[in-house]
């Protein structure tokens, strides 16, 4: 079989807004559903940016990715996304659920399907809505545990408690354990300051304009007011002059292994305030990606379809990886993804100009850049998602995407953008610019 090449042609999102579980009138987007997000960025797409050189019904395949597949977000094997669009029956979905990384999983099933010949356009949308459909342990207020164990592996023993599964407070704990298992080469500084280099760089990005590139306005509600309509333009969760002082004063959300935080913790009580000076968890609001409602969408099409369509090309997708971890260190899940990616794409991290490192947590991002040596200017340059935000299923989408508009920007050639999945996970995929 002769693999054909493929294509990220374009790519839109909708401003990503702050999320609070406990307040609807704080929720900018609490009146609009995570389809309609996707749908104004589909209509968006074909109306405005292919500016009718693809038609709706010539998309081979559309997939989207959904971290919390629920309620208000379950979309019907991807078809009330596709629907909220106003796009075509005849055009088949297929919805994917690998937690944050769902969305990049759709992408690389479309990859696969253009490479293989199956398809020639693919629309790829990612999104989550995390007012309507919270990260909360309302969701397992039903549910009771089971007591028997739920795996073995390696000498490790893993009860429910590990699992990050479906809870915010269990994910604060998989970021609290890596830190504790990588805090020879990571401190509680580090991650704040890449809070605050994440906010910083999100501020001057949107100060010159940059994400006008990438965004749709989107109408919600003026925050704490219903009744108040507003033109969300912008990610709501970026922060203008975020201090280091302030991120350090932050109160801990997480608590630390000894304290039952998780199993087999590394330190014991004394040990842990010896090295911290604390007895107190140390991931907080400041290390973290905030709770948001948002939707992506992007394009991808093979070389043969591009050029009938008169289509120009943003990035050669050239390399794709996927893998499992530990779930209670599911922040570790970047850096086999990624190794597997460079594998497949025959590089080595030395060869990738530009790193997107999904900002699930600080730490994440910088226990991948220590694995792999990565200079700080190489990584998140218009800032990272503790500012950016983090709607899971559609960081799928936006952190490639964004990291493709990256690469034609500076006249770089490769870029890499990985994410970590809730229950032990990544995903990664590496673009070749092909503009240069």
């Amino acid at each position: 079989m002769t693999f054909k090449e493929c294509y990220m042609v374009d790519y839109v999102r909708t401003p990503f807004s702050r999320a609070r579980p406990t307040s609807r009138e704080r929720s900018a987007f609490s009146e609009v559903s995570s389809h309609q997000l996707v749908g104004y960025t589909l209509r968006n797409m074909f109306e405005e940016r292919l500016k009718g050189k693809v038609q709706p019904e010539e998309v081979s395949e559309f997939t989207i990715g959904c971290s919390v597949p629920v309620g208000h977000n379950w979309s019907y094997a991807g078809r009330n996304s596709w629907f909220a669009g106003g796009m075509p029956a005849t055009v088949p979905s297929l919805f994917f659920d690998r937690a944050c990384g769902s969305a990049m999983s759709g992408m690389h099933h479309a990859v696969m399907s253009i490479m293989t010949g199956y398809g020639d356009i693919e629309v790829c949308s990612g999104a989550e809505h995390m007012y309507q459909e919270s990260m909360d342990m309302q969701l397992q207020k039903n549910i009771k545990p089971p007591t028997f164990l739920v795996q073995e592996t390696e000498g490790n023993i893993f009860y429910r408690g590990d699992l990050d599964i479906m809870t915010g407070f269990q994910m604060l704990q998989t970021a609290q354990k890596l830190f504790e298992e990588e805090s020879d080469h990571i401190t509680v500084e580090d991650m704040a300051k890449l809070g605050v280099r994440s906010h910083n760089l999100a501020s001057k990005a949107y100060d010159e304009g940059y994400f006008k590139g990438e965004l749709i306005p989107v109408m919600g509600h003026k925050e704490g007011n219903l009744d108040e309509p507003m033109l969300v333009e912008r990610d709501l969760a970026v922060r203008k002059g975020v201090t280091l002082e302030k991120t350090m004063s932050l109160p801990p959300a997480s608590n630390p292994g000894f304290r039952g935080g998780y199993k087999h913790p590394k330190f014991k009580k004394k040990e842990y305030k010896e090295r911290f000076g604390t007895t107190k968890g140390v991931i907080t609001a400041g290390m973290a990606s905030p709770l948001n409602a948002g939707a992506a969408t992007c394009v991808l099409m093979s070389k043969e379809a591009m050029e009938s369509h008169d289509v120009k090309p943003m990035v050669k997708i050239i390399g794709m990886g996927w893998a499992g971890v530990d779930p209670s260190v599911m922040g570790r899940g970047p850096v086999p993804a990624s190794e597997m990616a460079l594998k497949h794409a025959g590089l080595k991290a030395d060869d990738i100009d530009y790193w997107e490192i999904n900002e699930a947590f600080s730490v994440v991002a910088l226990n991948c850049m220590h694995h792999f040596n990565i200079p700080m200017e190489k990584v998140n340059v218009k800032g990272g998602s503790t500012a950016i935000g983090h709607p899971l299923g559609a960081s799928g989408i936006r952190l490639p995407a964004t990291l493709a508009r990256i690469l034609n920007e500076k006249k770089a050639k490769y870029g890499l953008a990985n994410l970590c999945c809730g229950s032990g996970q990544g995903v990664a995929v590496i673009m070749e610019n092909t503009n240069i």
